[in-house]
C-alpha cells in the first residue's frame, strides 16, 4: 500500500501539506521503517546546544518540536488503530500546544527522546503489520472529518517530515 492508494475521501485537506511529503515509491510500513533510522539519526546529529534553541520568541524549541512529533505519533497511531478496527465513535481533535509545557521535553535529555520515539515508532510498525489493507481502508471520523486508517499512518509520516523540514529552515538558518 502506497500513499498514491489514498483517495482524498480519506482525509480532511488540511493534512494534504502532510501527506504530499510521503514519497510516492515506498510502501506504508516501508515508510515506517526508513523513517524511524532517519529521524533517529536527524535528531541525534544536532548539537546538544541547540537542541532547545528557538528560533522566535513564541516558537517551540528543537526538543519540544521532538516531543511534538513523538505525541503526535501516539495520537494518530491510536486514530489509525480505532479506524481499523472498525470503531465508529467519532474522535475528538486535540490541541498540540496544550501538549507541550506539561511533556516537559526541555527538562528531557536527547536521548530519553530518542528512546521514546523509537518505541512509539515500534508500536506503530507492528501495528500496521498487524493490520489487514481492507482494515486499513476503514473510515471513520476524527476532528469532525472523515479519515481512514492508511490515512492517520501516512500523515504520521508527512508529519515528521514537514516538521524535519522546518528545523532545517527555521532553526539553522537564523541560529
Amino acid at each position: 500500500m502506497k500513499v498514491t492508494d489514498l483517495t482524498t475521501n480519506e482525509y480532511n485537506p488540511f493534512y494534504e501539506t502532510y501527506i504530499a511529503k510521503v514519497s510516492d515509491d515506498i510502501t506504508l510500513l516501508e515508510g515506517f521503517i526508513e523513517a524511524k533510522t532517519q529521524v533517529e539519526n536527524f535528531f541525534k546529529s544536532i548539537p546538544h546546544d541547540k537542541l532547545e534553541y528557538r528560533y522566535a520568541k513564541d516558537k517551540w524549541s528543537i526538543k519540544e518540536v521532538f516531543q511534538h512529533i513523538i505525541d503526535n505519533e501516539r495520537v494518530f497511531m491510536y486514530r489509525c488503530f480505532r479506524m481499523a478496527r472498525h470503531d465508529k465513535t467519532p474522535l475528538a481533535g486535540y490541541e498540540q500546544n496544550d501538549y507541550i509545557l506539561p511533556s516537559g521535553a526541555n527538562k528531557k535529555s536527547i536521548a530519553s527522546l530518542i528512546e521514546e520515539y523509537q518505541v512509539v515508532r515500534q508500536n506503530f510498525i507492528v501495528l500496521v503489520k498487524s493490520l489487514s489493507s481492507q482494515d486499513l481502508e476503514v473510515i471513520g471520523t476524527a476532528s469532525g472529518s472523515a479519515m481512514s486508517a492508511r490515512a492517520a499512518a501516512f500523515i504520521t509520516l508527512g508529519h515528521e517530515i514537514h516538521h524535519i523540514n522546518i528545523i532545517k529552515e527555521r532553526y539553522f538558518k537564523s541560529a
